[in-house]
């Protein structure tokens, strides 16, 4: 099978593309360059029966001006210009599935949110994501159409889990803030599985929930980790320090939905790493 993917050089497509590779699949790495070019994407697409859209700037960093208008370019202008190749190609050419990265951000915090939750936030994240998801219902309704909102990821190389296991091995890791907030997480080879899931089952589509079943919070997740690594997790990242580094950004660590994965569950996906214990034992063993 022929497959298109946006995003190669992301964490998610890093993974994605030597898992198909392995089971003989073609890969097409759709250039960053072609994203702007309708006319550039409708070529690179051609023969594609699967198109996989993972682009997306990193949305943890201040949101200046320039930062917001690049997460929003990212996301929403290059699906809507993959969405707009796809309908250009004849039908003969055309990807039978079209797949969207998204983003549990869309959701309301201190709620509990399956598939069916129509309880949104009202800020920048939330507002991106719907666009983002807009964008695609263009999209020809021959097409399957898979959208996954996504927990934070967790393996050995993500940015979380490089960034905070140096810190707690020293002895000074804690929780968040109040450490109370849900911690919506899914381990990368799961996700990884899910999106294969979507390409071999015929009879997904729609919008999934890409989260593993446990539901922790904060300090939960920072106690697990530590402990994996022998180390106490006794120290606290004040809610005014963060305010201060990140801004209003700093909002996507000191407040999240809790996020539960029904479809995935009741359509017949099994996680290899359904709690926050298998994941890390994963990650640091």
């Amino acid at each position: 099978m022929k497959i298109a993917v946006s995003g190669s050089n992301g964490y998610i497509a890093q993974n994605l593309i030597p898992a198909l590779e392995s089971a003989n699949h073609g890969i097409t790495r759709i250039p960053r360059s072609a994203l702007g070019d309708v006319d550039q994407l409708t070529k690179t697409l051609l023969g594609s029966e699967v198109v996989i859209s993972l682009a997306g700037a990193p949305i943890l960093q201040r949101w200046t001006a320039k930062n917001k208008n690049e997460i929003i370019r990212s996301r929403i202008d290059s699906t809507k210009n993959i969405v707009e190749a796809i309908n250009h190609l004849p039908i003969e050419n055309r990807p039978v599935l079209f797949i969207s990265a998204s983003a549990i951000g869309i959701y309301s915090p201190n709620k509990v949110h399956t598939e069916e939750s129509t309880s949104f936030s009202n800020d920048f994240v939330a507002e991106v994501v719907k666009s983002w998801e807009n964008v695609s219902d263009d999209l020809n309704p021959d097409v399957r159409k898979v959208i996954f909102r996504i927990g934070l990821i967790l393996g050995k190389e993500a940015k979380t889990i490089q960034s905070l296991v140096p810190i707690i091995k020293l002895g000074l890791g804690g929780k968040i803030g109040s450490g109370k907030q849900p911690f919506p997480f899914i381990h990368i080879a799961d996700a990884i599985r899910a999106i294969y899931w979507s390409i071999e089952n015929k009879n997904a589509r729609g919008i999934y929930n890409l989260v593993a079943p446990e539901n922790i919070d904060n300090k939960t997740f920072t106690k697990t980790l530590a402990e994996s690594l022998n180390r106490p997790a006794i120290f606290t990242v004040p809610e005014f320090v963060l305010k201060f580094a990140l801004g209003e950004a700093s909002t996507l660590l000191l407040q999240s939905p809790q996020v539960d994965p029904e479809r995935l569950l009741n359509e017949g996906f099994t996680f290899n790493f359904p709690d926050i214990e298998s994941c890390i034992n994963e990650i640091v063993q």
